[in-house]
């Protein structure tokens, strides 16, 4: 039987007894170290460009103690709502740096988004006019169009997304039409957008991604005339959270793109067109973690671990049967003897962590540290069942732990039921 360490955690259970002394679990921690060292790879990766910028997706981890580290990098944010707009606002993010890609939008949040000088990128064509008149009849010099080339996206090793049955995009023929609207309404600067497949964990979609936009721009230039300043490769590369998946290679991957750049962009011209990049996942994924407690054991029909957590702190392997992978802390060496389903708290038989997974023999109070959730983890959480959201670290680089968000209390589950005082009302009783 072989030990289960095959993915190593950032945070050891010494680590995570001191932490919960302070902050008890369940809790997300992230890894600063990891999260510099990635967002440097990065900046490195495209540092041949000019004009790279990475916009941070918000909606992967909305907290701003880790995207201002990401900003000392060069990051701004992709934002895709009114309060993510707001919180970049409030975090000094400068106009430019922020990029606003959303669909069936409220006509507030473009004319929010005009306001702060927010690169607004629209989802469709019908939206031109919507979002003239949104910002008061003057739209910006620089914009962007969402393109969906149909189809299904397929690369080497298969299938990996079908852009045709996505709902977000302009055609091919609506992309060269809003163009010819948008220049007549006075916009300049113009940027062509798409997201065709999601978690790749090969290096060769960027590259395969770039090549099909960059050939489209070279044809709307012509077709259009349109001065094209950027291209927008948003988000789509993943992570291992298989311990048997590689990972992506981020310096092959630019190296990819710039190849295709010098082979389509620069025989046309189009050397100064900028690169940008939103991701989230790649830039997040990894360097968090949920950190919760095993506090019952189960044994009917199949044995059970059950957490001190639930779907509530992490969704994701209820919602589509994601795979995070789990470390008990303290026993990275030990094998994995036992078949366990690992459980939260929830009304709901989906609540599970892990569903037959190999681990360790676990003992109630073991720490387990559930892999790759500091992207679309803490974010995606709910209050079912009237769970509370966790607190989350940061295990700074020293080995300190920074609280950088706290936990949810009852007075904030109550607090918006207006007028009611349910909680003061409880604290009388």
């Amino acid at each position: 039987m072989t030990a289960v360490n095959t993915k190593p955690a950032f945070l050891t259970k010494e680590q995570a007894q001191e932490i919960a002394k302070t902050y008890p679990t369940p809790f997300y921690v992230y890894d600063e170290k990891g999260i510099r060292e990635n967002a440097e790879a990065v900046k490195k990766a495209f540092s041949w460009n000019k004009g790279f910028r990475e916009y941070f997706a918000v909606k992967a981890t909305p907290n701003p103690y880790l995207i201002n580290i990401l900003r000392e990098y060069g990051a701004g944010t992709d934002c895709s709502s009114m309060t993510e707009l707001m919180l970049s606002k409030a975090m000094d993010i400068k106009g430019e740096e922020i990029m606003f890609s959303s669909n069936d939008t409220p006509a507030e949040e473009y004319a929010y988004a005009a306001k702060i000088g927010a690169i607004i990128n629209l989802d469709d064509i019908t939206h031109i006019d919507f979002c003239e008149q949104a910002v008061g009849g003057k739209l910006p010099e620089t914009m962007s169009c969402r393109f969906n080339p149909g189809g299904i996206f397929q690369m080497s090793n298969g299938i990996m997304d079908n852009p045709g049955d996505s709902k977000y995009g302009m055609t091919r023929e609506q992309i060269a039409e809003a163009f010819r609207i948008l220049m007549e309404k006075g916009v300049k600067h113009l940027g062509i957008h798409a997201f065709l497949a999601s978690n790749t964990v090969t290096n060769e979609y960027y590259p395969q991604l770039a090549g099909q936009l960059f050939e489209l721009a070279v044809e709307l230039k012509k077709e259009t005339g349109a001065d094209i300043a950027f291209i927008n490769l948003s988000g789509g590369v993943g992570i291992p959270y298989r311990p048997d998946q590689v990972k992506n290679d981020i310096a092959v991957i630019g190296e990819g793109v710039r190849k295709q750049y010098e082979k389509i962009l620069v025989p046309a011209g189009m050397d100064n067109v900028a690169i940008y990049t939103e991701m989230g996942r790649f830039m997040m994924g990894p360097y968090g973690a949920l950190v919760t407690k095993a506090v019952h054991e189960k044994h009917t029909y199949k044995e059970y671990i059950g957490t001190d957590a639930c779907a509530v702190n992490l969704m994701r392997p209820a919602m589509y049967g994601a795979y995070h992978h789990i470390t008990v802390l303290g026993k990275e060496n030990e094998p994995a003897t036992e078949t366990y389903d690992v459980t939260g708290s929830l009304c709901e038989n989906n609540d599970k962590f892990a569903i037959d997974r190999k681990l360790p023999k676990i003992e109630m109070g073991d720490y387990l540290f559930i892999h790759d959730a500091g992207a679309h983890g803490y974010s995606m959480g709910y209050n079912y069942n009237g769970k509370l959201k966790c607190a989350e670290i940061l295990l700074q680089e020293d080995g300190s732990a920074k609280l950088i968000r706290r936990a949810e209390t009852p007075r904030d589950y109550f607090a918006t039921f207006d007028g009611l005082d349910i909680y003061d009302k409880l604290m009388k009783a």
